[in-house]
């Protein structure tokens, strides 16, 4: 399936890695949806108090 979303390796500690694994099967999203998600919700936050991150 073609896509337009940039691939790169993360690396997590082992703890982390198996957290975001339950959230994201509670969650019924993938381990790397999941932390898209989390991803977004932190740069509305962090937009949210210093302004839009012009690109």
């Amino acid at each position: 399936m073609a896509t337009n979303k940039r691939q790169f390796t993360l690396r997590l500690n082992e703890e982390n890695f198996e957290k975001i694994k339950y959230i994201a099967a509670e969650n019924k999203r993938s381990i790397s949806m999941q932390i898209e998600f989390l991803i977004e919700q932190h740069v509305k936050e962090w937009e949210s108090k210093h302004g839009k991150i012009e690109i």
